[in-house]
């Protein structure tokens, strides 16, 4: 029952959480090192460090504290933690072990060597805003790599620059320098790393037939592992010829003997195991390596001999599947999200009742899934402040009103996605006000950091010696939760329970200030059909590792954002998508492609009419779950105002329509594979900005055996429509978007096939 999960990989300093899953909160808890890598501080039999607080610091600038402790508990006032924190100060494998209740668990670690380099970041000291003639004295990095904590590392004055010494890994990374805590005034850059990126791997699984009545037959299980592309001359590609394979089996379902001797038969890139040597059910877990380590693949494999008889199973008894499958509604849906208070326009107040008299419209436009924005209680107008976790707003309905619209959503053929927001709070909860009031029994349900790096402002009541609550950015108002406290983990996958039997999917905020551990226990806790979407900001391979089936795309995001500004040509469409596989990435159709959301300016308005139809092409017809956002199709220039029902853009909306039932209707468009070379490289623009016009071609997917002949996709994002070029073969335009097949070439006395393209053609 307290078993902690899969092994996890990590590199030496990237901290991991290590957590007994649904704890009880007054059972007793002890984590100890059984074996750790030789050139490691730990020894065997050492706990963790009850002294140690925080997760280790980027940042070695003056005024940052970084903690160098490699093993440390939980931030609670309990002994005996149930949560602990691992930071390898060595590669190699930590083999942990923990004590609970119902037994004696092992935990294993490998832990791959460290990634980090160290590289300095300077700001003029003229570039950082002032209030009046106020001088700066303190300015803090905000980041990613520091969870975005204002005030947990800070720059330093260096003449007429300020500079933070940072150790990060690889990449272009963005940063902001913020005086005094305040975010608007932040100066923004970017930090540049150069290396590879992360490769990524798939495993291939056979059973391969013994040579003789002496010889059993065996499962072969063969990794491939693609190196990272090169995206610019700061991210690189990685080297083929360093690549490897680590294979670990999943502590929890073999003894540590048959576990090693398993993981003895690997062979370079195969894991080669007589059948009658595997338990019944074994997951196993290969992390792809080289200059870097990638997220992980695990699989299942179950064997059934009739007798139960493992000696006698034969490639006939064998299954090996996916321990954490993509449900099959969830592989390449159409999702529309909805911002809860303005979807009902601007005469009505939005309640359940009248979202569920708009379904009908939502199954006219065609979508697969509806993301609806926060439905639970809270003081604010976007919900992302909960101050109820089993109640519904009471200005949108009761939850028997919330249960009616799910129904007629699935009535319609429609699934359901439920914001779920466990990473923090409203301070106005009432565990958080008995938390601040000093009640024992929440004491450890908030995060708590050193008031020294507060920059809110609020008179927090002092508690634990001065310290004040943790929050991201300069969120004041929504405190973190503490996951390393037993109650309130056991607190929040109550409340998944809760919900998931009502609706079809989550939609995780906030994902990146959750330990994955947690989301890890919450992927194996929830219905087999339950899609899990993850808000990742920028998005992380790791979160696919049997955690969330579909990602945020920040990296296209940002790309189609860039594009629509002219800041980037047309192209730097397929450096998004390669850069998606530089982060480690392996399937494009894991993504959630979008170009707004609730949290962002409308495209329309930044950019024009002309740009969005071109961006919203570009998420439809690529590999992965489009989305669009409520209002974007109606021509919505608010990103947050209601939906312009009687007087929106007819047209707009008719063209999205045609999308989803384009993509609908194409199977290459969902599930073929996408490429810039071949034919889309032939694309040649005759009349018009070729800066604004990019082309790629839809095929089936490697090995998938089909014949579906490829689509060729010509996107221009430019004001006035383009004459493009396109090679001979091309028959007709299958989104009619206004666009013609000429085939007179032009009247130039050039051979070829025009089509004039207005936003987007689709050609076949």
């Amino acid at each position: 029952m307290y078993e902690p999960g899969p092994p996890r990989t990590t590199s030496v300093g990237e901290s991991v959480e290590l957590a007994a899953r649904s704890p009880d909160a007054d059972g007793t808890y002890r984590w100890r090192v059984r074996d750790a890598p030789a050139d490691s501080a730990l020894s065997a039999g050492d706990g963790p460090d009850p002294d140690a607080t925080g997760p280790p610091s980027t940042a070695t600038a003056a005024g940052s504290a970084p903690s160098t402790a490699v093993f440390r508990a939980g931030e609670t006032s309990r002994d005996g933690d149930p949560v602990v924190h691992l930071a390898p100060d060595a590669p190699g494998t930590y083999v942990l072990v923990l004590d609970a209740p119902d037994g004696t668990h092992r935990q294993r670690v490998r832990a791959f060597p460290d990634e980090r380099r160290e590289t300095e970041s300077r700001v003029p000291a003229a570039d950082i805003p002032t209030d009046g003639d106020d001088e700066v004295d303190r300015v803090s990095l905000l980041w990613p790599h520091n969870e975005n904590r204002l005030g947990l590392d800070r720059a330093e004055r260096d003449g007429d620059e300020w500079v933070a010494t940072v150790r990060v890994p690889p990449g272009r990374h963005g940063f902001g320098f913020v005086p005094h805590g305040d975010r608007s005034a932040a100066y923004h850059g970017d930090c540049e790393v150069p290396g590879p990126g992360r490769p990524r791997i798939s495993l291939d699984a056979a059973v391969v037939e013994g040579d003789g009545p002496e010889e059993s037959d065996r499962l072969r299980l063969t990794a491939e592992i693609e190196p990272a592309p090169a995206v610019d001359d700061v991210e690189r590609a990685g080297d083929p010829d360093a690549l490897d394979v680590t294979f670990l089996v999943d502590d929890r379902d073999a003894d540590p003997e048959t576990v090693a001797a398993i993981e003895s038969r690997a062979d370079g890139r195969t894991l080669s195991v007589p059948l009658d040597e595997l338990p019944d059910s074994v997951r196993i877990r290969a992390a792809p390596h080289g200059e870097r380590y990638g997220a992980a693949e695990t699989v299942r494999v179950e064997t059934d001999a009739s007798d139960g008889d493992a000696a006698e199973a034969t490639a006939a008894s064998v299954a090996v599947t996916d321990p954490n499958p993509t449900p099959e509604w969830a592989e390449s849906p159409t999702i529309y999200e909805v911002f809860v208070r303005s979807f009902a326009g601007d005469t009505l107040p939005t309640t359940f009742a009248e979202i569920e008299r708009r379904v009908e419209y939502l199954d006219h436009l065609g979508v697969d899934a509806l993301w609806i924005t926060p439905v639970l209680a809270s003081p604010t107008d976007h919900g992302y402040h909960v101050t109820d976790y089993y109640d519904t707003a009471a200005d949108l309905g009761s939850r028997e009103s919330f249960e009616s619209l799910v129904d007629a959503c699935h009535d319609a053929g429609i699934r359901v996605v439920f914001d779920l927001v466990i990473n923090h709070t409203s301070r106005d909860h009432p565990a958080f006000q008995l938390h601040s009031a000093g009640v024992d029994a929440y004491a450890d349900h908030y995060r708590r950091t050193d008031a020294a790096a507060d920059v809110t402002g609020i008179e927090w009541a002092e508690l634990d010696g001065g310290s004040a609550p943790d929050y991201y950015f300069e969120w004041g108002r929504i405190p973190n939760l503490n996951f390393d406290s037993p109650a309130v983990r056991g607190w929040l996958l109550d409340v998944v329970d809760e919900w998931a039997g009502v609706v079809d999917g989550f939609r995780a905020d906030v994902a990146w200030g959750v330990p994955h551990g947690f989301w890890k226990e919450v992927a194996d806790r929830v219905p087999d059909d339950t899609l899990l979407l993850d808000e990742t900001l920028p998005h992380d391979p790791f979160y696919g590792e049997g955690e969330f089936h579909r990602h945020y795309d920040t990296t296209l995001y940002e790309t189609l954002r860039a594009v629509g500004a002219g800041e980037e040509p047309a192209d730097a469409v397929e450096a998004a998508l390669a850069r998606g596989e530089w982060l480690g990435f392996d399937d494009g159709r894991s993504q959630m492609r979008y170009v707004e959301n609730h949290d962002e300016d409308r495209y329309l308005a930044e950019y024009g009419r002309d740009a969005l139809r071109a961006a919203a092409a570009v998420t439809f017809t690529l590999p992965g779950a489009p989305m669009i956002y409520a209002g974007q199709e109606r021509g919505n220039e608010t990103y947050r105002g209601p939906i312009r029902w009687h007087d929106g853009d007819n047209d707009l909306t008719d063209f999205h329509r045609r999308l989803v039932a384009l993509r609908g209707a194409e199977p290459l468009l969902r599930d073929g594979d996408v490429t810039f070379e071949g034919r889309a490289a032939d694309v040649r623009v005759v009349e018009g900005d070729a800066e604004r016009v990019t082309a790629y071609e839809r095929t089936p997917a490697g090995g998938d055996g089909s014949e579906a002949d490829p689509l060729l996709v010509v996107v221009n994002f430019a004001t006035e429509p383009a004459t493009v070029a396109v090679p001979d073969g091309v028959e007709t335009d299958l989104l009619g978007d206004g666009s013609a097949v000429d085939r007179d070439g032009g009247g130039d006395g050039d051979a070829g096939v025009r089509v004039a393209v207005d936003a987007a053609a689709v050609l076949r």
